[in-house]
């Protein structure tokens, strides 16, 4: 149940405070500073792509990202504004993301499964914080 004295953005905080959520809140707060535009996406967001749609952003999924390239070509001619790296360790997977000026996210199939997954994680901590 919900914790009646927290409202719902300080428990996203909160939420997002947990180690398993580190990546995930880098990408979120590359894409939005506003806690509550990031509530309202993650509470009515039904998938990662969903979420990146309600925070105004479209996805691209590409097969590959070369991080070492992609922070070569961080800028407004190459169109990349955030590399963010994240390497999961209990599975072993290097999941980057890369955040556009175009307002669009670069993402593998394996990223987008992945935080997906987490994005069902973080609603569920805070429909039980």
């Amino acid at each position: 149940m919900a914790n009646p004295g927290k409202s719902s953005a300080q428990q996203l905080e909160a939420a997002l405070l947990l180690e398993r959520f580190k990546g995930f809140k880098a990408i979120l707060d590359s894409l939005s500073s506003n806690i509550e535009s990031k509530r309202e996406a993650l509470s009515g967001a039904t998938s990662y792509e969903d979420l990146l749609r309600r925070l105004g952003y479209r996805l691209v999924l590409t097969n590959q990202i070369h991080v070492n390239d992609a922070f070569s070509r961080i800028g407004v001619t190459h169109g990349i504004r955030a590399v963010l790296p994240y390497y999961d360790i209990p599975t072993q997977s290097s999941l980057p993301t890369l955040i556009n000026f175009d307002a669009s996210v670069t993402a593998t199939p394996k990223s987008v499964a992945f935080f997906g997954g987490l994005l069902t994680d973080l609603k569920s901590q805070m429909l039980n914080a």
